[in-house]
């Protein structure tokens, strides 16, 4: 979803160049050369390293069309690469945290769990957990993902379903948010060991603790945490809201979060602007345009001449009537006065 961008934004594929620069220490695969590898993408591996380069890449091409971001939020791994758009890490300790953190998922943690999404609140699904089964992540007000075993999995996505209840799932053999992290804390304090932050201009929510945190903070225990700890995304996003925060853009090459915020947004009442950026099939850069105009139409302001500037485009008058060759407006100069009698 993203080759389409790398061959018409020279912006985002001066971004994805800087990304892969960062991630060639850690990795023994090239970024260009893996984007349309199917099967190389259904490495966790590969894909984790992958999404975060993309998603670096969109802030990147957001902000190329004057389109900055206030606040920001990452959901799981989409927190290193919010840290990284903000400047809290570099691309460089960014790219050692996504690929030194998948590498252990890939070799420690895969084919020892699975995920399951349940549509339903989350009171009501941790009322319904055992096994060893817990929740990994509140995204919404009935979006709620558990993450355990693979059978303990089973029973409760058996039992749900023939309650009628939406379940889905993910399509992942590992079981990220849960207990079973505890058993590569060790391994990963090694991957993670020297990573820092620094402070941001830009708030960083954070969904690890539920509120802004200093960027500073976010060394190797912040991400093992990160891996470890409930997805407190609802939460953020219930106070991003409450402090008057309507527009939400996501960077992803598909929008999977954008309906949950819309809904956290029904569930406290109020009325905001949620926009993706690319989508699947759709991953060009007439794709992006349409987002931006979207976003345009919702009250923020775009660079429009930078949007358009590799695309040849030029200002032009509006066209008069077929019938009409000249324009006839009226024109005055302001008047002031008392008009109400």
């Amino acid at each position: 979803m993203a080759l389409g961008l790398l061959s018409e934004s020279v912006v985002f594929a001066e971004w994805m160049g800087r990304c892969g620069e960062a991630l060639a220490p850690f990795v023994g695969w090239s970024l260009v050369d893996v984007l349309g590898d199917e099967e190389a993408l259904g490495r966790v591996d590969v894909v984790q390293p992958v999404l975060w380069a993309v998603m670096v890449s969109l802030a990147g091409l957001w902000r190329s069309v004057g389109v900055e971001p206030v606040a920001v939020v990452g959901h799981s791994q989409g927190e290193i690469a919010a840290a990284c758009v903000v400047g809290g890490l570099s691309l460089e300790d960014g790219a050692r945290v996504v690929a030194g953190r998948s590498a252990v998922i890939a070799s420690s943690l895969a084919g020892g769990g699975g995920m399951l999404s349940v549509a339903l609140p989350v009171g009501v699904v941790e009322g319904r957990l055992g096994g060893g089964l817990s929740v990994a992540a509140v995204n919404g007000p009935s979006s709620v993902v558990v993450a355990g075993g693979v059978d303990a999995l089973g029973v409760l996505e058996e039992e749900l379903r023939g309650e009628g209840v939406r379940v889905r799932r993910v399509a992942v053999d590992y079981a990220s948010h849960s207990v079973e992290v505890e058993g590569v804390e060790g391994e990963l304090a090694g991957v993670l060991a020297g990573v820092s932050g620094v402070s941001s201009g830009v708030p960083f929510y954070s969904t690890v603790t539920g509120g802004v945190v200093d960027t500073a903070l976010l060394d190797g225990g912040y991400w093992y945490r990160n891996l470890r700890e409930r997805v407190r995304f609802e939460e953020v996003t219930r106070v991003l809201l409450g402090e008057g925060r309507r527009v939400f853009v996501e960077m992803s090459p598909h929008p999977v979060l954008g309906f949950v915020v819309a809904e956290t947004m029904g569930a406290v009442g109020v009325d905001g602007l949620v926009v993706g950026s690319l989508r699947r099939g759709e991953g060009g850069l007439e794709r992006f345009l349409r987002s931006v105009g979207e976003v345009f139409a919702g009250g923020v302001d775009v660079d429009w001449e930078a949007a358009f500037d590799a695309r040849g485009a030029r200002r032009t008058q509006l066209p008069t009537y077929p019938f009409q060759h000249q324009r006839y407006w009226l024109t005055s100069q302001r008047a002031e006065g008392d008009v109400s009698q």
